[in-house]
């Protein structure tokens, strides 16, 4: 097993994949069971698809892609977190709209855009083929941010989480704080999207800490147990992905889904013994 393992890191994109898991797993894993605790799933996948117009745009003009879905991302979260602040209800409409007019404007302009696009494809579904050296040194930089947001501010987040009007009563920069974490959710989805994709990163964000609120009340328990699962996961997957030549993004999410399904069914019998 060990020489196996070796051997499959042996080869130097494998070995940044390894890396990339490492620092998105950091990343997704706190950032992630802030997603879960504050209920905001839905506006992360908001972001993580209207990141795509940004990938399209740059596309179109000759830039990096990535840096046309960190602008884009960071764009839609700061609307869309506005949108939640004035009205919950209309948000979820406009979380919608910017949704599918981010997919819209990257479909556009990469169908707009001539040569060959086969590789636009992995901005969609990962590819761990498509990690570089620049590339993980910004995975490095939004896992830096992330934890030294988290830590400066742990206090607060913990406080907005479990009651918002309290906070505000308290005079919490409420708001400066929601927006700065949906901000830091869009760069975590931009790194992300090389490993599995602005498709499937949304399950990365919220999977592992919905197993882990399933076994721990304590929130550092839960942003740590995250981490690991979500390394666990993009370990394994990229072990399977080497060895049956599928994508490692949806083996990733798959794994995360499987253990996710497992963790339910066992949260469940405990429940019903103990009753």
């Amino acid at each position: 097993m060990i020489e196996q393992l070796s051997t499959i890191f042996s080869y130097e994109f494998m070995r940044n994949a390894l890396i990339a898991s490492f620092w998105i797993s950091l990343a997704a894993g706190v950032i992630g069971a802030l997603v879960v605790l504050n209920r905001i799933v839905s506006i992360s996948g908001g972001i993580a698809h209207a990141a795509y117009g940004g990938v399209g745009i740059a596309y179109y003009f000759g830039q990096d892609p990535m840096i046309g879905a960190l602008l884009f991302s960071t764009v839609s979260a700061l609307i869309m977190g506005a949108a939640q602040r004035k009205s919950k209800s209309g948000a979820d409409t406009l979380i919608g709209v910017m949704w599918s007019i981010g997919m819209a404007i990257g479909i556009i302009f990469i169908s707009l855009t001539r040569g060959y696009k086969a590789n636009l494809m992995s901005y969609l579904f990962g590819s761990i083929l498509a990690v570089s050296g620049s590339d993980l040194r910004l995975m490095t930089l939004v896992a830096a941010l992330v934890l030294g947001f988290v830590i400066f501010n742990y206090r607060n987040l913990l406080a907005i989480s479990y009651d918002e009007t309290f906070s505000t009563v308290r005079n919490l920069p409420v708001t400066l704080l929601y927006l700065t974490m949906l901000v830091l959710v869009g760069l975590t989805v931009v790194v992300a999207m090389r490993m599995v994709g602005l498709i499937l990163v949304i399950a990365l964000l919220s999977i592992p800490p919905a197993i882990a609120l399933y076994h721990f009340k304590d929130v550092r328990a839960i942003m740590l147990i995250s981490v690991v699962l979500s390394f666990l996961f993009c370990f394994f997957g990229l072990v399977i992905s080497f060895q049956t030549n599928i994508q490692a993004g949806p083996v990733i999410i798959l794994l995360a889904s499987v253990a996710f399904l497992l963790s339910s069914l066992v949260r469940r019998l405990h429940l019903s013994r103990k009753s």
